[in-house]
Protein backbone atom coordinates (compact mmCIF):
# COMPACT_ATOMS: atom_id res chain seq x y z
CA UNK A 1 0.00 0.00 0.00
CA UNK A 2 1.06 3.95 -0.59
CA UNK A 3 2.76 5.38 2.37
CA UNK A 4 0.36 7.22 4.34
CA UNK A 5 -3.02 5.24 2.98
CA UNK A 6 -4.65 3.90 5.90
CA UNK A 7 -6.42 1.36 3.68
CA UNK A 8 -6.89 0.27 -0.26
CA UNK A 9 -10.43 2.28 -0.78
CA UNK A 10 -10.58 5.24 -3.27
CA UNK A 11 -13.20 7.08 -4.38
CA UNK A 12 -13.90 8.38 -7.97
CA UNK A 13 -16.60 10.61 -9.23
CA UNK A 14 -17.19 10.54 -13.24
CA UNK A 15 -15.90 6.73 -12.98
CA UNK A 16 -18.24 6.36 -15.93
CA UNK A 17 -16.72 8.78 -18.07
CA UNK A 18 -13.52 8.21 -20.43
CA UNK A 19 -10.36 8.86 -17.91
CA UNK A 20 -13.01 7.72 -14.81
CA UNK A 21 -13.27 4.12 -16.54
CA UNK A 22 -9.79 3.99 -17.60
CA UNK A 23 -8.76 4.73 -13.78
CA UNK A 24 -10.99 2.68 -12.26
CA UNK A 25 -9.74 -0.35 -14.08
CA UNK A 26 -6.13 0.47 -13.79
CA UNK A 27 -6.55 1.05 -10.28
CA UNK A 28 -8.43 -2.66 -9.43
CA UNK A 29 -6.10 -4.23 -11.29
CA UNK A 30 -3.71 -3.04 -8.46
CA UNK A 31 -5.82 -4.21 -5.92
CA UNK A 32 -7.66 -1.21 -4.86
CA UNK A 33 -11.22 -1.07 -3.82
CA UNK A 34 -13.12 1.35 -5.89
CA UNK A 35 -16.13 3.48 -5.02
CA UNK A 36 -17.98 5.07 -7.76
CA UNK A 37 -19.56 8.52 -6.83
CA UNK A 38 -22.33 8.08 -8.69
CA UNK A 39 -24.48 11.55 -9.75
CA UNK A 40 -27.42 10.89 -7.19
CA UNK A 41 -24.73 10.58 -4.56
CA UNK A 42 -23.65 14.04 -5.85
CA UNK A 43 -27.65 15.43 -5.90
CA UNK A 44 -28.21 14.66 -2.73
CA UNK A 45 -27.54 15.37 1.16
CA UNK A 46 -23.99 16.13 2.31
CA UNK A 47 -24.48 13.37 4.66
CA UNK A 48 -25.12 10.58 2.36
CA UNK A 49 -22.66 11.48 0.23
CA UNK A 50 -19.99 11.63 3.34
CA UNK A 51 -21.22 8.01 4.29
CA UNK A 52 -20.98 6.84 0.38
CA UNK A 53 -17.35 8.17 0.73
CA UNK A 54 -16.88 7.67 4.47
CA UNK A 55 -14.50 4.28 4.06
CA UNK A 56 -12.14 5.96 1.29
CA UNK A 57 -8.15 6.83 1.78
CA UNK A 58 -8.35 8.71 -1.41
CA UNK A 59 -10.97 10.66 -3.04
CA UNK A 60 -10.52 12.16 -7.01
CA UNK A 61 -12.80 14.00 -8.75
CA UNK A 62 -13.40 13.61 -12.39
CA UNK A 63 -16.96 14.93 -12.55
CA UNK A 64 -17.87 17.70 -15.37
CA UNK A 65 -19.97 17.98 -18.24
CA UNK A 66 -17.65 17.08 -21.74
CA UNK A 67 -16.07 20.61 -22.68
CA UNK A 68 -16.14 20.11 -26.76
CA UNK A 69 -19.35 17.47 -27.07
CA UNK A 70 -21.89 19.86 -28.32
CA UNK A 71 -22.43 23.97 -29.25
CA UNK A 72 -21.94 26.09 -25.66
CA UNK A 73 -25.52 27.71 -25.57
CA UNK A 74 -26.36 30.00 -22.45
CA UNK A 75 -27.29 26.47 -20.15
CA UNK A 76 -24.41 24.53 -21.79
CA UNK A 77 -21.79 26.83 -20.73
CA UNK A 78 -24.42 27.01 -16.96
CA UNK A 79 -23.63 23.15 -17.20
CA UNK A 80 -20.04 23.05 -17.32
CA UNK A 81 -19.82 25.39 -15.13
CA UNK A 82 -22.14 23.92 -12.03
CA UNK A 83 -21.22 20.39 -12.87
CA UNK A 84 -17.63 21.44 -11.66
CA UNK A 85 -18.18 23.87 -9.46
CA UNK A 86 -20.81 22.75 -7.15
CA UNK A 87 -19.74 18.96 -7.50
CA UNK A 88 -16.33 19.97 -5.71
CA UNK A 89 -18.50 22.29 -3.54
CA UNK A 90 -20.48 19.69 -2.44
CA UNK A 91 -17.47 16.60 -2.17
CA UNK A 92 -15.31 19.31 -0.04
CA UNK A 93 -18.47 19.97 1.99
CA UNK A 94 -18.66 15.91 2.56
CA UNK A 95 -15.07 15.71 3.96
CA UNK A 96 -15.69 18.48 6.77
CA UNK A 97 -18.42 16.08 7.93
CA UNK A 98 -16.61 12.85 7.69
CA UNK A 99 -15.31 11.41 11.38
CA UNK A 100 -12.38 9.76 9.26
CA UNK A 101 -10.82 12.11 6.61
CA UNK A 102 -9.48 11.06 3.74
CA UNK A 103 -5.67 11.05 2.97
CA UNK A 104 -5.63 12.69 -0.35
CA UNK A 105 -7.79 14.69 -2.68
CA UNK A 106 -6.95 14.46 -6.49
CA UNK A 107 -9.22 17.21 -8.01
CA UNK A 108 -8.94 17.58 -11.54
CA UNK A 109 -8.72 21.71 -13.66
CA UNK A 110 -7.59 22.66 -17.34
CA UNK A 111 -4.78 23.75 -19.21
CA UNK A 112 -7.69 26.49 -20.47
CA UNK A 113 -7.01 28.52 -16.82
CA UNK A 114 -4.26 30.21 -18.86
CA UNK A 115 -3.69 32.77 -21.48
CA UNK A 116 -2.35 31.69 -24.75
CA UNK A 117 0.78 34.26 -24.93
CA UNK A 118 2.99 33.00 -22.42
CA UNK A 119 4.46 29.56 -21.69
CA UNK A 120 3.35 28.52 -18.21
CA UNK A 121 4.60 26.38 -15.55
CA UNK A 122 2.44 25.43 -12.56
CA UNK A 123 3.44 28.77 -10.74
CA UNK A 124 2.30 30.86 -13.56
CA UNK A 125 -0.81 32.88 -12.51
CA UNK A 126 -1.11 34.19 -16.43
CA UNK A 127 -4.65 33.52 -16.71
CA UNK A 128 -7.15 33.94 -19.48
CA UNK A 129 -9.96 36.18 -19.02
CA UNK A 130 -12.33 33.79 -21.15
CA UNK A 131 -15.29 31.47 -19.72
CA UNK A 132 -13.15 28.29 -19.89
CA UNK A 133 -10.38 30.27 -17.46
CA UNK A 134 -12.87 31.63 -15.31
CA UNK A 135 -14.28 28.06 -14.64
CA UNK A 136 -11.56 26.69 -14.07
CA UNK A 137 -10.17 29.31 -11.07
CA UNK A 138 -13.54 28.53 -9.37
CA UNK A 139 -13.03 25.03 -9.88
CA UNK A 140 -9.95 24.88 -8.15
CA UNK A 141 -10.99 27.61 -5.97
CA UNK A 142 -13.63 24.98 -4.50
CA UNK A 143 -11.01 22.00 -4.26
CA UNK A 144 -8.31 24.59 -2.78
CA UNK A 145 -11.33 24.82 0.66
CA UNK A 146 -10.08 20.98 1.42
CA UNK A 147 -7.00 22.75 2.63
CA UNK A 148 -8.50 24.03 5.97
CA UNK A 149 -8.97 20.54 6.91
CA UNK A 150 -5.69 18.97 8.55
CA UNK A 151 -3.88 16.30 7.26
CA UNK A 152 -5.87 15.85 4.00
CA UNK A 153 -3.18 16.22 1.14
CA UNK A 154 -4.24 17.93 -1.85
CA UNK A 155 -3.33 17.50 -5.34
CA UNK A 156 -5.04 19.65 -8.36
CA UNK A 157 -4.23 18.50 -12.22
CA UNK A 158 -4.59 20.86 -14.76
CA UNK A 159 -5.44 18.41 -17.60
CA UNK A 160 -4.40 18.75 -21.49
CA UNK A 161 -6.55 17.26 -24.07
CA UNK A 162 -6.34 14.01 -23.05
CA UNK A 163 -5.68 10.62 -25.85
CA UNK A 164 -6.58 7.59 -25.92
CA UNK A 165 -7.66 4.61 -28.33
CA UNK A 166 -11.16 3.92 -27.47
CA UNK A 167 -12.48 7.32 -26.19
CA UNK A 168 -11.88 11.10 -25.73
CA UNK A 169 -10.74 13.34 -28.28
CA UNK A 170 -8.75 11.21 -30.23
CA UNK A 171 -11.27 8.88 -32.50
CA UNK A 172 -13.06 12.56 -33.23
CA UNK A 173 -10.11 13.86 -34.56
CA UNK A 174 -8.88 11.12 -35.87
CA UNK A 175 -12.40 10.11 -38.18
CA UNK A 176 -11.86 13.20 -40.67
CA UNK A 177 -8.42 12.53 -41.30
CA UNK A 178 -9.45 8.71 -42.28
CA UNK A 179 -11.95 10.25 -44.68
CA UNK A 180 -9.51 12.77 -46.27
CA UNK A 181 -11.24 15.35 -44.93
CA UNK A 182 -9.21 16.39 -42.24
CA UNK A 183 -7.93 20.07 -41.74
CA UNK A 184 -6.18 22.96 -39.38
CA UNK A 185 -7.92 24.91 -37.26
CA UNK A 186 -8.34 28.23 -38.21
CA UNK A 187 -4.61 29.29 -39.12
CA UNK A 188 -3.48 26.40 -37.08
CA UNK A 189 -0.77 28.11 -35.32
CA UNK A 190 -2.72 27.60 -32.05
CA UNK A 191 -0.94 25.28 -29.15
CA UNK A 192 -2.19 22.13 -28.98
CA UNK A 193 -1.57 20.55 -25.08
CA UNK A 194 -2.37 16.56 -25.50
CA UNK A 195 -1.40 13.96 -22.89
CA UNK A 196 -1.48 9.98 -23.41
CA UNK A 197 -4.34 8.33 -20.93
CA UNK A 198 -1.56 6.38 -19.65
CA UNK A 199 0.29 9.41 -18.60
CA UNK A 200 -2.59 10.65 -16.75
CA UNK A 201 -3.25 7.48 -15.18
CA UNK A 202 0.45 6.91 -14.51
CA UNK A 203 0.76 10.59 -13.11
CA UNK A 204 -2.15 10.11 -10.90
CA UNK A 205 -0.85 6.87 -9.20
CA UNK A 206 2.81 8.93 -8.95
CA UNK A 207 0.91 11.15 -7.01
CA UNK A 208 -1.35 8.77 -4.42
CA UNK A 209 2.01 7.46 -3.84
CA UNK A 210 4.09 10.14 -2.83
CA UNK A 211 3.25 11.85 -0.07
CA UNK A 212 5.62 15.01 -0.45
CA UNK A 213 3.02 15.45 -3.45
CA UNK A 214 0.39 18.39 -3.50
CA UNK A 215 -0.56 21.29 -4.97
CA UNK A 216 -1.00 22.06 -8.53
CA UNK A 217 0.66 19.92 -11.26
CA UNK A 218 0.19 20.65 -15.07
CA UNK A 219 -0.65 17.53 -16.86
CA UNK A 220 0.23 17.64 -20.49
CA UNK A 221 3.35 15.97 -22.68
CA UNK A 222 7.14 17.53 -22.48
CA UNK A 223 6.53 17.96 -26.15
CA UNK A 224 4.68 21.57 -27.28
CA UNK A 225 3.38 21.02 -30.90
CA UNK A 226 0.59 23.62 -32.78
CA UNK A 227 -2.24 22.35 -34.45
CA UNK A 228 -0.69 22.42 -37.41
CA UNK A 229 2.28 20.40 -36.78
CA UNK A 230 -0.60 17.97 -35.39
CA UNK A 231 -2.39 18.07 -38.64
CA UNK A 232 0.46 17.42 -40.55
CA UNK A 233 1.38 13.88 -38.09
CA UNK A 234 -1.88 13.08 -38.71
CA UNK A 235 -2.05 13.13 -42.38
CA UNK A 236 1.22 11.58 -42.44
CA UNK A 237 0.35 8.35 -40.59
CA UNK A 238 -2.83 8.08 -42.60
CA UNK A 239 -1.58 8.92 -45.85
CA UNK A 240 -4.24 11.27 -46.24
CA UNK A 241 -4.80 14.51 -48.50
CA UNK A 242 -6.12 17.08 -46.51
CA UNK A 243 -8.26 20.31 -46.87
CA UNK A 244 -6.56 23.31 -46.76
CA UNK A 245 -8.76 25.06 -43.41
CA UNK A 246 -11.37 24.69 -41.46
CA UNK A 247 -12.38 28.16 -40.49
CA UNK A 248 -13.24 29.78 -37.87
CA UNK A 249 -16.80 30.11 -38.47
CA UNK A 250 -17.68 27.20 -39.21
CA UNK A 251 -16.37 25.92 -35.80
CA UNK A 252 -18.73 28.66 -34.44
CA UNK A 253 -21.60 27.48 -36.09
CA UNK A 254 -21.17 24.08 -34.70
CA UNK A 255 -19.82 24.86 -30.80
CA UNK A 256 -20.69 28.22 -30.16
CA UNK A 257 -18.27 29.99 -27.97
CA UNK A 258 -17.25 26.35 -27.55
CA UNK A 259 -15.19 26.87 -30.98
CA UNK A 260 -12.61 29.34 -28.83
CA UNK A 261 -11.53 25.80 -27.11
CA UNK A 262 -10.03 24.98 -30.33
CA UNK A 263 -8.78 28.28 -31.85
CA UNK A 264 -7.06 28.97 -28.75
CA UNK A 265 -3.82 27.00 -27.24
CA UNK A 266 -1.96 27.27 -24.15
CA UNK A 267 1.65 27.30 -24.08
CA UNK A 268 2.13 24.54 -21.13
CA UNK A 269 5.21 22.44 -19.58
CA UNK A 270 4.86 19.78 -17.28
CA UNK A 271 7.85 21.50 -14.68
CA UNK A 272 6.72 19.99 -11.44
CA UNK A 273 6.91 16.60 -12.85
CA UNK A 274 9.34 16.41 -15.01
CA UNK A 275 11.00 18.17 -11.69
CA UNK A 276 10.34 15.37 -9.47
CA UNK A 277 11.64 12.84 -11.66
CA UNK A 278 8.32 11.13 -12.93
CA UNK A 279 8.40 9.34 -16.43
CA UNK A 280 6.54 10.27 -19.35
CA UNK A 281 5.93 6.70 -21.26
CA UNK A 282 4.72 8.97 -23.97
CA UNK A 283 6.89 12.60 -24.57
CA UNK A 284 5.57 13.18 -27.81
CA UNK A 285 3.29 13.00 -30.03
CA UNK A 286 4.72 10.62 -32.60
CA UNK A 287 4.98 8.01 -29.59
CA UNK A 288 1.57 8.40 -28.70
CA UNK A 289 0.33 7.90 -32.41
CA UNK A 290 2.68 4.43 -32.15
CA UNK A 291 0.84 3.18 -29.31
CA UNK A 292 -3.02 4.36 -30.00
CA UNK A 293 -2.94 3.91 -34.01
Amino acid sequence: MPAGLRNRSIAISGATGFIGSALCKFLSDNDFHIIRIKRKHLKGKVEDLAHVIGNSSVIINLAGAPIASKKWTAAYKKEILNSRVNTTHKLVNAIHTMDEKPDLLISTSAVGIYDSYEVHDEFSTNYAGDFLSDVCQKWEAEAFKVQRIDNVRLCILRLGVVLGKNGGAFPQMLRPFKMGLGAKLGDGHQVFPFIHLKDVLSAMWYLIQRDASSGIYNLVAPEMLSNLEITEALKKRTRKSILPTVPKAILRLVLGDGADALMVGQKVVPKRLQKDGFHFAFPDFNSLLDDIL
